[in-house]
């Protein structure tokens, strides 16, 4: 494959990224601002036109009207309202639909050419069967707010969540590998094989974050401690093992998900500063140390965020700045990853 080659399919993978990135920041707003039940069935086709007069505005609000939620949480909201929750959900959706033509077609395009390597192929065709099954999740998530409980799994959630991550990773690692490629790492530098190892646990760590936040949100776990350092006075909240058996604590109690959340974050404080200054003495390449300072950055904002967040009782434009910032922060671990190994 020859470089101009390669260097369109790894644009039109970041492009791809970014259309991702947007999803979930429009994605993080409709669950802020509980929009996401708005619209009741799933019609990947039919759907990506919204209601275009009054007949149609008035159906999908009755459908609406049937479901827990409007029963139980918005009884007796206007349809001027309603349209307000639609739109938020309806342009997550819409974006969800724009990144599938995005990929598919320039995928076609080069596929039909014989740009496409096999090998690569075969991987652009994973990403695509992965941003379908997204597709799924998301109504699967939505579906479990739609009967007695007006409120969405936090299981389903996270999951949704955590695989938004993992088609990120994935497209931009690729994109990443076809603007520099990979080469044999020297042994005449074992730190730097050690630097690699710890880059890739805290790249683990902070993905296992942004799942312990999927449970956060889920539960509205933002709403129970809103104080830091401590949490109301405690380091390790009284209620943390209420439920029985003792391990649903984790996934079902908000003091101990709020909790699990921010002991990762102290984790971080310390692991991740203390990793850019260790890579301080090792012989970098100019991308990689500027990798490590935009890591320590992003990282540093992100903090700031998350305790902005939880002190000011959860507003929508920190937390979903909070959602999109972890996000950024995986991103800049992500790259920082590959400049290790070129």
């Amino acid at each position: 494959m020859d470089i101009s080659t390669r260097r369109q399919i790894a644009c039109w993978l970041l492009i791809c990224c970014v259309m991702v990135f947007a999803t979930l920041v429009v994605g993080g707003v409709t669950r802020l601002t509980h929009s996401g039940l708005s619209i009741v069935e799933w019609q990947p086709l039919i759907g990506a036109l919204p209601p275009l007069n009054a007949t149609e505005w008035n159906e999908v609000f009755l459908k609406y009207q049937q479901t827990p939620e409007y029963l139980k949480v918005n009884h007796g909201m206007s349809l001027d309202e309603f349209k307000t929750i639609f739109y938020w959900e309806y342009v997550h959706r819409l974006l969800g639909r724009g990144i599938g033509l995005v990929f598919l077609l320039p995928f076609l395009y080069f596929l039909l050419r014989r740009k496409i390597e096999r090998a690569l192929a075969l991987k652009l065709i994973g990403m695509f069967v992965l941003g379908g099954l997204q597709g799924a999740m998301g109504w699967y998530m939505v579906k479990s707010g739609l009967v007695d409980d007006p409120r969405v799994s936090q299981y389903r959630l996270t999951a949704h969540l955590g695989l938004a991550f993992i088609i990120f990773a994935v497209m931009a690692w690729v994109a990443l590998g076809l603007l520099v490629e990979r080469k044999k790492l020297s042994s005449a530098y074992p730190a730097l094989h050690t630097a690699q190892a710890h880059a890739g646990g805290l790249a683990l760590l902070v993905f296992v974050m942004v799942l312990s936040g999927g449970l956060v949100a889920g539960l509205h776990a933002g709403l129970t401690y809103n104080s830091f350092p401590l949490m109301h006075g405690y380091f390790i909240p009284p209620d943390m093992f209420m439920l029985e058996p003792w391990y649903l604590n984790f996934f079902n109690n908000p003091g101990t998900v709020q909790f699990d959340h921010r002991l990762i974050a102290w984790i971080l404080i310390v692991l991740l500063p203390l990793f850019w200054f260790r890579t301080r003495k090792l012989p970098l390449s100019s991308r990689a140390r500027l990798a490590t300072h935009v890591l320590l950055g992003v990282f540093a904002v992100q903090i700031a965020l998350g305790i902005s967040t939880l002190l000011l009782i959860v507003p929508v434009s920190l937390a979903a700045a909070h959602q999109a910032g972890a996000m950024v922060l995986f991103a800049a671990l992500l790259w920082l990853n590959h400049e290790l190994r070129v």
